[in-house]
């Protein structure tokens, strides 16, 4: 499972991001911590556009997006 630390908009929440990377590693789910500078997500948008929310972001590690893109079945299951 890949824990997104920031992407093309800026960092998303530390005390967020933290509290993922602790409840991963207290149950076990393998994870890295990674940033997405080409990537704008809706939590990103919703921030540029003024909303008051704490943004935090997980997925599965992917190779490539928006085309051909390949990932892992374990890496899905700890999502």
């Amino acid at each position: 499972m890949a824990i997104c630390a920031k992407d093309s908009g800026g960092p998303y929440d530390l005390g967020l991001r933290r509290r993922l990377e602790r409840l991963a590693a207290d149950h076990f789910i393998p994870h890295k911590v990674d940033t997405y500078p080409n990537y704008g997500s809706d939590g990103e948008a919703a921030l540029r556009a003024g909303a008051d929310l704490k943004v935090g972001l997980i997925g599965p590690g992917v190779d490539a997006s928006h085309a051909y893109e390949r990932t892992h079945r374990d890496s899905i299951v700890a999502v």
